[in-house]
């Protein structure tokens, strides 16, 4: 018996995202299934509940209570019914967001792991199912035995797509290699080695079977090694030491004689098999398998001494990585790197110095989620910053100095800030908690407006001013749950809503389109954009608002998560960015894009952070980098000239001032001048 915690138990109060009732209601039809042997009312019930167990990613403190109980009951019903219960479930265990577990939790999550092992791998021999099913169906069972390499389930090829998105285990860089995926006849490279001895379970494990299904041609000529290298890691069984080359060869070989149809089956084993191949960071120059590069930070990933090739393709050339042209012109890009508090040209010119924002009290401020800039006439610009700490800090930009003592009282971590400048000349400071909390703040004395108030479901996760032709300024907060209000900073009254299909919301930003009138734009989960007017009552009203145009959306394949105001010297446009690196620029007046986009290039996939200034002469410059990432690119969409400013800290989010780029990381702020990109 798995130890669990009882469903009577007071304890499930504490859990979020699942209540003991609803597991209860599952575990009596899965009961009932198991005793008819048919029966699938199951199947939706498990649909909704693990909705609950998941949320956008976020696994709750309650999955880790339900799933010894579900994974026992479901561990009973015929392999061939629960093939969708353990690729579900092989989600969850390799969610990108996961605490850790609770202590009196984690006996009964251990084991209901190593039950889900046995039954998950009856199902992969019992059942012949589609190849790309088959892919994470086995990559579930890897994960439940605890190796790093499950973690790809999330991040198996896209069927539609070709390139890979690898994860550098060094310096966490991004490298995207396009046009990756081939289908070879032959193997582009050598089959990888196990260690020698190579490890074993030693407990006992159910992969025996496994190797015997895996047959000597299931992959066709010249991959016979692979399939040699399957067998053994299926003999020893699963351990977290062995290699993960090795294990996406298992992966590989039983997609191949499980999958259906098998010309399917074999033309994405052998996809999966060319992930047992290298890769060179384009950022440390270190070499590390693609197995490693698939999961960030994996246990045990040790850099590999290769040759300066990173990979071959299936005609023999060399691929390699070069420097990415400048949007639209050709022209090279230039690179800058930090050298302690200087940043240097690639030749090892001076450019700037950068400065480190102060912390008064060590560990006040610590990481920076959120960004805003307060600018007052006549008086310094400061900048704030917050994070997991709840605390808010105020410096001055022009030297990073703490110009308050770190503001607490925020009871909870602050996802997002904006400056609201009132039309009676006030200044405010705005800022939106995980938990939905709203603070006001006066950046002059530092003194909250008003304390948090609010409790909204899913966080504040996007915050802007925006001005109405009525002379308000009304402060805007989003929530990934897709409520979007409008509020009257003074009352702190609700005077509006956007957002009426309720998209859940990524990012939001205001796009001035005259005097005194603002535009708010939103990215959602779907990668869709939304425009909406805040000066009409009704949300479903068009007002001044034009959407983006479909066509040219779908034409770029542009799933945009990130929105942001791009100020020029006539009007202001809206700057889009996708996971890929892709930027795009629109007219807000027309919906139609707007000169050369950004292109995505090299190590400038995964989620995007954007600011755009003004710098001195009208100079407009767009700063694009990536969440958790140490890249920036500094781009003028007027010439196509793109600079890219290599950091060793990694960003979370960013912000301007004038020409000063304000850069939040995990450790505190940067400020560093923009560089002269015309």
């Amino acid at each position: 018996m798995i130890p669990k915690l009882p469903l009577d138990s007071p304890r499930w109060r504490d859990l979020d995202g699942v209540k003991a009732e609803e597991v209860e209601a599952l575990l009596e039809q899965l009961a009932s299934a198991a005793a008819t042997g048919s029966g699938d009312a199951w199947r939706r019930t498990w649909t909704d509940l693990s909705g609950g167990l998941m949320d956008d990613g976020v696994v709750s403190d309650g999955a880790y209570a339900a799933l010894p109980h579900l994974v026992e009951a479901a561990a009973v019903l015929p392999p061939g019914q629960t093939v969708d219960f353990w690729v579900d479930l092989g989600f969850i265990v390799t969610a990108d967001y996961r605490p850790p577990v609770p202590a009196d939790l984690e006996a009964g999550f251990g084991a209901a792991l190593g039950l889900a092992e046995r039954a998950a791998t009856r199902s992969l021999l019992a059942a012949d199912t589609p190849a790309q099913v088959c892919a994470h169906l086995v990559l579930s069972c890897v994960a439940f035995a605890g190796h790093h390499t499950g973690e790809a389930l999330g991040r198996l090829l896209d069927p539609r797509g070709s390139g890979l998105l690898l994860v550098c285990p060094g310096c966490g860089s991004d490298t995207e290699i396009p046009e990756f995926f081939v289908d070879p006849a032959r193997p582009p490279f050598e089959a990888p080695g196990l260690p020698d001895p190579a490890p074993a379970r030693h407990e006992g494990h159910p992969w025996g079977e496994a190797a015997e299904a895996l047959r000597e041609g299931a992959l066709g000529e010249g991959w016979e090694p692979f399939l040699r290298v399957a067998r053994d890691v299926a003999v020893a069984g699963v351990s977290p030491e062995t290699p993960g080359q090795a294990v996406l060869c298992l992966v590989a070989g039983m997609v191949a004689v499980r999958g259906t149809p098998q010309r399917a089956a074999r033309e994405l084993a052998r996809q999966l098999m060319s992930l047992t191949g290298y890769f060179r960071c384009w950022d440390c120059e270190q070499t590390w398998t693609f197995a490693d590069g698939l999961a960030e930070n994996p246990d045990g990933a040790r850099p590999q001494h290769r040759s300066t090739a990173a990979w071959t393709d299936s005609d023999g050339a060399a691929a390699t990585v070069e420097s990415a042209p400048a949007g639209g012109t050709g022209e090279a890009v230039s690179r800058f790197r930090r050298d302690g508090n200087a940043v240097l040209a690639s030749d090892g010119t001076p450019w700037g110095r950068i400065s480190v924002f102060s912390d008064s009290a060590p560990g006040s401020s610590g990481g920076v989620e959120a960004l805003a800039v307060v600018s007052r006439p006549g008086r310094p610009t400061l900048v704030a910053g917050a994070g997991d700490k709840g605390v808010v800090c105020l410096w001055d930009v022009t030297d990073g100095r703490l110009v308050h003592d770190p503001l607490p009282g925020h009871p909870d971590a602050v996802r997002a800030m904006t400056a609201l400048p009132l039309p009676d000349g006030r200044v405010l400071l705005a800022s939106g908690g995980d938990s939905g909390t709203i603070a006001l703040w006066d950046p002059g004395s530092g003194q909250p407006v008003r304390e948090p108030v609010g409790d909204w479901p899913g966080g504040v996760t996007g915050m802007c001013a925006a001005t109405v032709p009525d002379g308000r300024t009304l402060l805007v907060t989003a929530t990934p749950r897709g409520a979007v209000r409008l509020w009257e900073p003074d009352s702190g009254e609700c005077v509006g809503r956007l957002n009426p299909y309720g998209s859940p919301i990524r990012s939001i930003a205001a796009v001035p389109i005259a005097a005194g009138h603002a535009l708010i734009a939103a990215s959602d989960t779907a990668g869709r954009v939304h425009v909406w007017d805040p000066a009409v009552d009704d949300p479903w009203e068009r007002g001044a608002a034009v959407q983006l145009s479909a066509r040219a959306l779908a034409d770029a394949d542009h799933r945009v998560a990130a929105v942001a105001a791009v100020p020029t010297a006539d009007r202001t446009l809206l700057a889009t960015a996708d996971d890929r690196g892709v930027v795009l620029l629109w007219d807000p007046a027309t919906g139609a894009p707007t000169g050369d986009g950004l292109p995505g290039s090299t190590g400038t996939a995964g989620p995007p952070v954007i600011t755009a200034t003004t710098l001195h002469g009208g100079r407009t410059v767009l700063v694009a980098g990536v969440r958790s990432g140490q890249l920036l690119r500094v781009w003028e969409p007027k010439t196509g000239a793109v600079q890219r400013i290599t950091l060793d800290v990694a960003l979370t989010c960013l912000a301007t001032a004038g020409s000063d780029l304000v850069v939040g990381h995990v450790g505190g702020v940067l400020g560093l001048p923009l560089p002269g990109v015309g």
